[in-house]
């Protein structure tokens, strides 16, 4: 038989004090509906109507002597815009701090310890070639970077960049298996910097699976006016032996004065074809120097992604349009205007798939490492950040993107020599 169990009725005093407890429970949940209802969610919490701003931060050069890229924090500028006159992300309004790091390792740091003070939830879409300064500061405050531009080794090393291309060593990798099919003998024209001491070995890794000898190395100032001894070199090495030549240059945005001085040297040397990469010579340069008749006509580009005068560039082209206003510095050719757009692409989807839960930096952190796949519309491959979506491309691990495309300068206008993308992680693979 079961035993029976002790029941204690509850006192008077204390079914009393119960019964007050329930009541003004009651009426703080109706007060609290009222408020709801009348005057929205108090300023603060989280889960509520979703009008916290999201504040992130995009950085860039402007106003140096080497290379800058005003257009990524303009471009950044009109995103929000856009987004904000749709309701903003995911109903949150996005406001964007921007930041000049001058091309210098201090001011790339304040850049970041700026960030870190403003309570920023990423860096979005941004350029600098001093990873060393910047990335200690955002690993610190535990700040994701999306979307660089791709030009240091610590955006491929660091557990919390999200790169949306593969960098310049994916272009220069590229650039090499381009060059292989046309070029017995190549000469490279690079930045005679930390960054660019890189470029020849990636190239050279490219031409050798074509099968063709190693690239000669010409190093250059990053700001210099002229070029006439490195194109009188470059052409020395490339055009001897009657074989077919080619000469690379990747200056940024001192391509254009590099290929100046070639010009004026050219005539004394074998021809040889000319090559680059996409941040180095696009469309608008193409355009300023003549088109069809500049002479870039011929020359052989490689890029990250589809040429600009593709369709599936057009959903950026029309917020340049709306939302950029005559602002001259977003151009939509701009690798860098390019890389911010989809940057941002990838931050509106990461907020949308937290479903209404508070945006902070570990939030994002989170649902990118857990797997979130982003769709640029084509524009890319469809980009996750998973363990198993990194490519087993030595030095560079956070690299889940080797697509590249082959392109040309015919008639004028920047074309695409293959329909589709060209992996190269292989080629990044053997570059260690």
């Amino acid at each position: 038989m079961a035993a029976l169990r002790r029941v204690f009725l509850p006192r008077p005093a204390e079914t009393a004090h119960r019964v007050r407890k329930a009541v003004l429970s009651a009426a703080a949940l109706a007060a609290c509906a009222s408020l709801a209802a009348g005057c929205g969610v108090i300023p603060g919490t989280t889960g509520g109507s979703g009008d916290d701003p999201i504040t992130v931060m995009t950085w860039a050069p402007d106003g140096t002597k080497a290379t800058n890229k005003p257009g990524m924090p303009a471009m950044a500028k009109a995103f929000a815009r856009w987004v904000n006159a749709s309701g903003g992300l995911d109903g949150h309004p996005l406001e964007v701090i921007t930041c000049n790091d001058h091309n210098d390792p201090v001011e790339a740091a304040g850049c970041a310890r700026k960030a870190a003070e403003q309570k920023v939830v990423a860096v979005v879409g941004s350029y600098s070639q001093h990873g060393r300064s910047f990335i200690s500061p955002l690993e610190v405050a535990g700040i994701p970077y999306i979307g660089g531009y791709g030009l240091t080794d610590e955006e491929f090393s660091s557990p919390l960049s999200y790169p949306v291309n593969g960098g310049q060593p994916a272009l220069l990798a590229g650039n090499g298996r381009q060059l292989a099919g046309v070029c017995d003998r190549v000469s490279l024209v690079r930045p005679d910097t930390t960054t660019g001491d890189n470029l020849s070995k990636l190239l050279d890794s490219g031409l050798a699976q074509g099968h063709r000898a190693a690239s000669a190395d010409i190093r250059a100032p990053e700001d210099g006016t002229d070029y006439t001894a490195q194109a009188e070199q470059a052409l020395d090495r490339s055009a001897r032996g009657g074989k077919k030549g080619c000469v690379a240059a990747a200056l940024g945005t001192r391509t254009d004065t590099f290929f100046d001085s070639f010009r004026r040297v050219e005539g004394g040397y074998p021809a040889v074809r000319t090559a680059s990469v996409l941040g180095s010579v696009d469309q608008s340069l193409v355009d300023r120097t003549g088109g069809a008749a500049g002479p870039y006509e011929g020359a052989y580009v490689t890029g990250w992604y589809p040429a600009e005068s593709d369709k599936r560039w057009e959903p950026m082209r029309e917020v340049i349009r709306g939302h950029a206003f005559d602002d001259t510095r977003v151009d939509p050719s701009d690798a860098g205007v390019q890389t911010t757009w989809i940057a941002y692409t990838v931050l509106r989807q990461a907020v949308e798939s937290l479903n209404g839960a508070e945006v902070t930096s570990r939030a994002l952190r989170k649902t990118l490492d857990q797997g979130l796949r982003v769709d640029t519309g084509g524009l890319t491959p469809m980009l996750s950040w998973r363990f198993d979506d990194m490519l087993a491309a030595g030095q560079y691990p956070r690299l889940v993107n080797a697509d590249v495309t082959f392109q040309v300068v015919r008639d004028g206008r920047l074309v695409v020599t293959r329909r589709s993308f060209v992996n190269v992680q292989k080629t990044l693979e053997a570059s260690r």
